[in-house]
């Protein structure tokens, strides 16, 4: 493996292989974290107006049914695509900025009851450089979300 630069950032190539880039999906990015939680407390949080904001953005409201579609004050757009209570969302995803939308996908993995994996998988980016943005992006959304559910989760015990 080694790192090619195009001008906006290194590439990570492996056997010749652009590292993120499909033949027709463009450039994609996926990160997951397993968390202490149902797939009932996961789908709940991400739901919810605080999970919604940690992983969308403030959006008046949001309808989590196919063919709904969404505004963040962020400047993110969408519509989803694919809704599955307690398994997946797929979306239409676009920042503002960008000329064409992104897939999101987001899954929520698992068959034990105390442990859930909270899925986020993009394709249709334009470039490496917005690839490594997103990935960023979806890590630390990851992170708050596994932050703001361990503290629900305290909060429930000690009750």
């Amino acid at each position: 493996m080694y790192e090619l630069s195009d001008g906006g950032g290194s590439t990570l190539v492996s056997d010749g292989k652009v590292v993120g880039k499909t033949a027709s999906a463009g450039y994609q990015i996926g990160v997951r974290r397993t968390l202490p939680i149902s797939k009932e407390q996961a789908w709940s949080f991400l739901t919810s107006s605080e999970g919604v904001r940690i992983w969308l953005g403030e959006v008046a409201e949001v309808a989590f049914a196919q063919g709904a579609r969404f505004a963040s004050s962020e400047g993110i757009t969408g519509e989803f695509r694919v809704v599955k209570p307690l398994e997946q969302l797929r979306l239409r995803w676009g920042k503002k900025e960008w000329a064409k939308p992104s897939t999101v996908q987001i899954r929520l993995l698992g068959n034990d009851p105390d442990r859930t994996t909270i899925s986020f998988h993009q394709e249709n980016l334009d470039h490496a450089s917005t690839r490594e943005q997103m990935k960023q992006h979806w890590e630390d959304v990851l992170n708050t979300i596994q932050q703001q559910t361990i503290v629900a989760d305290r909060g429930e015990e000690s009750r």
